[in-house]
C-alpha cells in the first residue's frame, strides 16, 4: 500500500483504512482521505473525541450533515497521534456566509439541551483565550498591545443573552455539495449565545473573505447584533495577534481587520 509521509501503515490497519491515502487540501493541509475515512494528526486543543461523538452522534441532523470521530477496531478514537473523522463530501466556498449563519442556527437549535462540558471552561488555546477576553472574563488591559482592542472594548456594552453549546468557528467549517445539506466539520465548541457564532462568521468575511455591509442583512433579526460583533471581532484580533505575537503589527493601509472594526464600532453605538 503507498502511504504518506508519517501516516504509518498501522495507523491505516487500527482505523480499518482501506485505500492509498489522498491529500486534501484546505485546513492546515494535513489530512489525508483514505476510502471512507479523514485521517489527520491529533490537536492537543480539540475538544475530546468520545464527547463529540456522543454529542454530534446524538443530535437530530435536520437540514445538515455532520461529520463524526471514528474509532480504531479496539475502540480507541487515537493511534500513534493520528485520528480519523467520517469523509463527508462537499467543500468550502468564499461567499456562501448566508447559507452558513442559517446553517449554523439550525445547528445550534439542534444543540440547545446539551449540557455545558466541562472541559470547556479548562482551554487555554488562543481561540480561548481570545474568547475570554471577548466576554471580559480576562482583563483587556493584558492585550493593549492588539490593535484596535482599546476601541472595540469602548465599544463594548453589558449583553444580557443565554448561553449554550456553539460551534465558534463555522466560516471555514462547513461544506458544500450539490444536492446534499451542509455539512459542518471541525467543531470548535464554546458556550456563548447562538448569535456570537453568527457574528464571528460576519467578522470573518468581512476582514477575510471581501464581504461588505449588505451581509448584515443575514443578521437582521438579531437584536443588538453590533454588541455580538464587536466581541467577535476582538476574539478574532487577540487571537490573529497571539499567533502573531512576533510579527509587525499590521500598517493601516494593509490592515484587514480597520474596516471591520469601524463598522462595528459604529453599529454598537
Amino acid at each position: 500500500m503507498r502511504t504518506c509521509r508519517c501516516l504509518h501503515p498501522a495507523v491505516l490497519q487500527a482505523f480499518g483504512a482501506a485505500g492509498d491515502p489522498v491529500p486534501l487540501t484546505g485546513g492546515r493541509g494535513n489530512a489525508w482521505r483514505v476510502g471512507d475515512l479523514v485521517l489527520r494528526p491529533a490537536d492537543e486543543a480539540e475538544s475530546p473525541l468520545a464527547w463529540q461523538a456522543e454529542t454530534l452522534g446524538s443530535v437530530s441532523s435536520e437540514g445538515f450533515r455532520v461529520a463524526l470521530p471514528q474509532q480504531t477496531r479496539d475502540g480507541a478514537f487515537h493511534r500513534d497521534g493520528w485520528c480519523a473523522w467520517q469523509f463527508v463530501e462537499g467543500r468550502h466556498e468564499e461567499g456562501h456566509w448566508w447559507e452558513i449563519i442559517a446553517v449554523g442556527e439550525l445547528f445550534h437549535r439542534a444543540l440547545l439541551d446539551v449540557p455545558e462540558p466541562d472541559f470547556v471552561a479548562r482551554r487555554t488555546d488562543p481561540w480561548a483565550i481570545g474568547d475570554r477576553v471577548a466576554w471580559g472574563e480576562l482583563p483587556a488591559e493584558s492585550f493593549a498591545h492588539v490593535k484596535h482592542l482599546p476601541s472595540l472594548v469602548d465599544a463594548r456594552r453589558p449583553l444580557a443573552a443565554e448561553g449554550q453549546l456553539v460551534h465558534g468557528d463555522l466560516t471555514g467549517n462547513v461544506l458544500f455539495a450539490a444536492g446534499l445539506p451542509p455539512a459542518i466539520i471541525d467543531f470548535s465548541p464554546f458556550w456563548r449565545p447562538p448569535a456570537y457564532a453568527s457574528a464571528i462568521v460576519v467578522a470573518d468575511a468581512l476582514v477575510w473573505e471581501g464581504a461588505d455591509e449588505e451581509l448584515l442583512d443575514a443578521v437582521a433579526h438579531i437584536e443588538r447584533f453590533g454588541q455580538f460583533l464587536v466581541r467577535a471581532l476582538i476574539m478574532r484580533a487577540v487571537v490573529d495577534r497571539l499567533f502573531r505575537e512576533h510579527m509587525p503589527v499590521r500598517a493601516d493601509d494593509v490592515d484587514e481587520f480597520r474596516p471591520a472594526v469601524e463598522l462595528a464600532c459604529r453599529l454598537a453605538a
